[in-house]
């Protein structure tokens, strides 16, 4: 009996003891919640409500490049893209909505390469992954003694080619689909397909995008050419989509609020005028719960498209002169000793304001494919490649003549040929007697300029001695002043990689005579143009350009906006010296075009439009893509050029020509002089119309 009660009373003491310890816990749990909701219950309500605000970029289209008469000459073409954004998603989610799209495009897999193929492989087969590593391996791990990366490289190099094959062309098209997904910056959108996509490819993925978290149906955009390859080379490229920022030029654009696959101009005119044509995205707000999910959007700016160009080019005379070279061009190889002549400039320029109303080059390539040869459009090789020019130059060393004191003006030479000892004869092409420099530019005397260098070198000639100049800086004073009119320095054209041109770097007396005619240093179409527009206008450089107007976007159907900038007329610098001395270079251009004995005479006489201009023949070496076929030095060649303005009494265009490699040996095609009269004439029959 007394044991049985010893057992009862023991019971209930425990019972009691749970209770106890149950009742207190609640109560410190209570006290615990209740501090925290009074204490800590705001700071956790913001962190549930908590938004955050993240503003999305979106492009817009480029602005169009219009000629000087408002013909679209670059335009926007849209056309069906599909899109991705990535909104936070794992990389698990991004591979299956990869798949589920990969279903309802057709995706091009050539961008995709071996080492994109080993990773989808391992993403695909985890178990088949893990089991390439030993256990060794896994307990050199455990230790510390392999990383995470020399576990991966391992899984990586394992992978055998048999298993690589095991991947279908659907996972091919997959992984290319997922690729363009990676490439994704949070919440900005990258291109997945913008090329080729059908309507039937737009309908289905628009039907399915509720199953396709981060992807869309879009518009994108190229660029479309009104006038094909007329040119092109100089208007320039845009990145293709899949190309994105340049990678030399990365930290330059993002530092200016561009995305990393952004489209932008890479190169000439695009390039140039990148700001402008670019235009003001769009942006977005998409707010964000704490998790990461978009919750709202909102439009904050609709965007701008990029602003238009108007080129002070005439689509229509640009087309022309094209045709025109083209034509001189086939002509000419038809002719004897032109198996090196492949290309031809001409460059037509307002003389008073700089405006290019002009500028083209053609030149003859073979085709990889055909191996046929013909006609690309070389406008681009107007400033960026440089020649000998020849006697085109020589009003220029009349005037340094003159500035220098060297001549004043109606001084008299013998265009007997000089003998300097230890070098054949230095002689014009025919003995043309006693000259002023006016006649000197009409018959183009190469003596009469060796006779003004021997005066600006303070030199002595005596037949048959050495010759030596007591002035060492006659060939800096010489190109100097060349370059005040344009020649051998940048001309300040509105666009990239403008070539100054070789300048000889012997200092003999020999070479400074070669230089005043010509056959020295060499100079650009582009130069040649600003040169002759400076003694025809009386001395002003003026800086050529090819954009006219800035304009904003057309705006309720209209295809012109209102100007923005309009580019005014830059002075570059003036010549110095007397007026009565450009003109007498005038007077004696002018003779060169209209007057018997003029070098050009021939071509250009009966000219109703009363030309101006020089001649040029340069001997020079060829360095051109057929170099590395002669076995031995190639022959040399004669480069042609001629220069003019019109009309002579108040110039309103200036022309150059330059034909390289026209011809080697002695017959000469005068494929410049035919390519200039053929290209003033139709200026003026155009302006007529």
């Amino acid at each position: 009996m007394e044991k049985q009660k010893k057992k009862k009373s023991h019971f209930p003491f425990r019972l009691n003891m749970l209770f106890f310890s149950v009742f207190f816990l609640f109560s410190v749990l209570i006290l615990r919640l209740g501090f925290v909701q009074i204490v800590y219950g705001e700071n956790f309500k913001r962190d549930l409500e908590r938004k955050e605000d993240i503003t999305v970029s979106n492009p817009v289209p480029r602005g169009n490049i219009f000629d000087r008469n408002f013909h679209i000459i670059v335009d926007n073409v849209p056309k069906n893209a599909i899109t991705f954004t990535n909104e936070g998603y794992s990389q698990s989610d991004m591979l299956i909505t990869a798949q589920k799209l990969a279903k309802f495009i057709v995706k091009k897999t050539d961008m995709v390469t071996e080492r994109d193929k080993r990773d989808y492989w391992m993403i695909k087969n985890p178990k088949l992954v893990d089991a390439k590593i030993t256990d060794q391996e896994r307990a050199l791990y455990a230790k510390d003694k392999l990383t995470d990366m020399d576990l991966y490289k391992l899984k990586l190099d394992r992978i055998t080619a048999a298993e690589l094959n095991q991947l279908t062309n659907e996972d091919l098209e997959v992984l290319a689909i997922y690729q363009e997904f990676s490439k994704g910056v949070k919440f900005i959108p990258v291109m997945v397909k913008n090329e080729g996509v059908t309507d039937k490819e737009m309908a289905v993925v628009s039907e399915n995008l509720q199953s396709l978290p981060g992807v869309e149906t879009t518009t994108d955009w190229d660029r479309s050419y009104a006038f094909q390859n007329t040119l092109r080379s100089v208007l320039g490229n845009v990145t293709k989509s899949g190309e994105g920022l340049p990678a030399d030029q990365l930290e330059y654009y993002l530092a200016r609020g561009y995305s990393r696959n952004d489209r932008v101009g890479k190169s000439q005119l695009e390039m140039q005028y990148e700001d402008v044509l670019h235009g003001n995205k769009s942006k977005t707000k998409n707010i964000t719960d704490k998790a990461g999910n978009v919750i709202e959007t909102h439009t904050v700016f609709a965007g701008n498209k990029g602003k238009d160009l108007v080129l002070s080019i005439n689509m229509d005379l640009q087309m022309a002169v094209d045709k025109i070279i083209e034509e001189e061009l086939w002509s000419a190889k038809g002719k004897p000793g032109t198996q090196l002549t492949d290309r031809a400039y001409v460059v037509l320029m307002d003389p008073n304001t700089g405006e290019i109303l002009t500028m083209s080059g053609k030149k003859l390539v073979r085709d990889s494919k055909t191996g046929r040869t013909v006609m690309t459009d070389d406008a681009l090789g107007t400033f960026t490649t440089t020649y000998s020019v020849g006697s085109t130059v020589k009003g220029a060393t009349i005037l340094t003549g003159y500035k220098t004191g060297a001549i004043s003006p109606n001084t008299y030479f013998d265009d007997r040929g000089l003998k300097i000892k230890d070098t054949p004869l230095k002689k014009s092409y025919a003995y043309l007697g006693q000259l002023n420099e006016i006649n000197a530019l009409k018959k183009s005397s190469n003596v009469y300029m060796f006779h003004t260098a021997i005066r600006i070198g303070k030199g002595h000639y005596e037949y048959d001695k050495p010759l030596n100049f007591t002035n060492k800086m006659a060939f800096e004073t010489i190109r100097n002043s060349f370059a005040s009119f344009g020649l051998g320095t940048r001309t300040g054209i509105d666009l990239p990689n403008e070539q100054t041109g070789f300048k000889g770097q012997s200092k003999l007396p020999g070479y400074l005579l070669d230089l005043v005619i010509g056959q020295y240093d060499t100079y650009s179409a582009m130069q040649l143009a600003q040169y002759v527009s400076t003694i025809a206008n009386g001395g002003y450089r003026m800086q050529p350009h090819i954009v006219k107007q800035i304009r904003e976007p057309g705006r309720d159907g209209e295809n012109i906006g209102p100007v923005l900038k309009e580019i005014t007329p830059t002075v570059l610098n003036t010549v110095d010296g007397k007026k009565v001395w450009l003109k007498r270079v005038q007077l004696g251009f002018k003779k060169v075009m209209q007057e018997p004995g003029g070098t050009a005479y021939k071509f250009f006489k009966g000219a109703e439009y009363s030309p101006a201009g020089k001649t040029g023949t340069a001997e020079a070496f060829y360095d051109g893509p057929l170099r590395s076929h002669f076995g031995k030095e190639p022959p040399p060649v004669m480069n042609l050029s001629l220069i003019s303005y019109a009309p002579s009494s108040h110039p309103e265009v200036a022309m150059a020509v330059l034909v390289p490699w026209a011809y080697d040996g002695k017959d000469d095609n005068r494929a410049n002089l035919k390519i200039g009269r053929r290209v003033l004439d139709t200026y003026f029959k155009m302006k007529k119309k």
